[in-house]
């Protein structure tokens, strides 16, 4: 037998079919795997589900440090300012 490649979206509505109570055994017949390919891909599933989250948080810590980068940066531009402004009215 010709052996299949799964991608990871198909692996995931086959895994969340079976957390959803369907039998597992009805499943593994529907798409033609082995109980034991199932579960494995369900325990890798579920090993990773906390990641799904973490995308969000890093989206807000990555908004929140570009918002102070964008102050600095303004900061940085109002100094140079009065530096040159400085320089040119003869300050020491």
């Amino acid at each position: 037998m010709k052996r299949r490649k799964w991608d990871a979206k198909t692996k995931a509505i086959i895994v969340l079919e079976g957390l959803k109570g369907k039998p597992v055994a009805t499943i593994c017949q529907v798409y033609q795997i082995s109980q034991a390919q199932y579960y494995q891909w369900r325990d890798h599933f579920l090993t990773n589900a906390p990641k799904t989250f973490e995308g969000a948080q890093q989206t807000e810590r990555e908004a929140r440090l570009q918002r102070k980068n964008a102050r600095l940066k303004h900061l940085v531009g109002e100094l140079t300012l009065e530096l040159k402004k400085s320089d040119a009215e003869g300050w020491p």
